[in-house]
């Protein structure tokens, strides 16, 4: 599949050189981090790191402003076995997509995520990094669809498959959200839709022209 666009290229070769080298390296460095000090805020001051850079959009206004960009280092609030999986499957699906993709585009990707999600959450008051991995992962599953993981660390089993899972699980998130959870999502799969939307357009047309095929062949049996 042909992932270039040429508004991509130019940039790229304008500014590439500045492109932030493994992107994905450091979001998940920065989760790390503020994971463990969460573990040890909670036990000494009862408080935590993550509660001081969340989104907030009144503390936002109020002049905290680092909570516009540091929701991003916030880290799924689970277990330690579960943080150590995630944010080594983060970091796997952004170190393949910027290798695949190349830096710049990479950073364009992912920043242009966080970009919609900080407007979003000015507009609406909510915003969160969630939907925002969520987004990554089905960029993932579009640009390695055969790519195969261990579910639960036994079974093998297609990242695509996965992707019809969490795609479904949008989808009922979709329905049942709170309006700025609705918001939220939709700019999460903006992002998807604009960075691969000739692939959606090229899958459709050929899922079309396969299913005049068969008509046509249907046809010319009968005769």
């Amino acid at each position: 599949m042909n992932y270039n666009r040429s508004w991509l290229q130019k940039l790229d070769y304008k500014y590439g050189r500045k492109a932030i080298k493994n992107l994905m390296s450091i979001i998940v460095f920065g989760m790390a981090f503020v994971f463990l000090a969460d573990l040890v805020m909670s036990v000494q001051t009862g408080s935590t790191l993550s509660a001081m850079l969340v989104f907030d959009r009144d503390a936002i206004f109020a002049g905290q402003i680092w909570r516009l960009i540091s929701f991003v280092f916030i880290p799924p609030n689970s277990s330690i076995l579960f943080i150590i999986l995630s944010l080594y499957f983060y970091w796997l699906m952004g170190s393949a997509m910027e290798n695949e993709w190349g830096s710049f585009k990479f950073d364009v990707f992912y920043l242009c995520g966080v970009l919609g999600s900080v407007l979003a959450g000015l507009i609406t008051g909510y915003a969160t990094n969630n939907y925002l991995n969520m987004s990554l992962f089905l960029a993932f599953a579009l640009l390695f669809p055969e790519f195969k993981i261990n579910l639960f660390f036994v079974l093998p089993i297609k990242v695509k498959y996965l992707a019809y899972l969490d795609a479904a699980y949008l989808f009922v998130l979709l329905l049942i959200n709170s309006w700025q959870g609705k918001v939220a999502l939709l700019v999460a799969l903006l992002n998807i839709a604009i960075f691969f939307w000739r692939d959606f357009f090229d899958g459709t047309k050929r899922i079309i022209r396969k299913i005049k095929w068969k008509r046509n062949s249907r046809k010319a049996g009968w005769r």
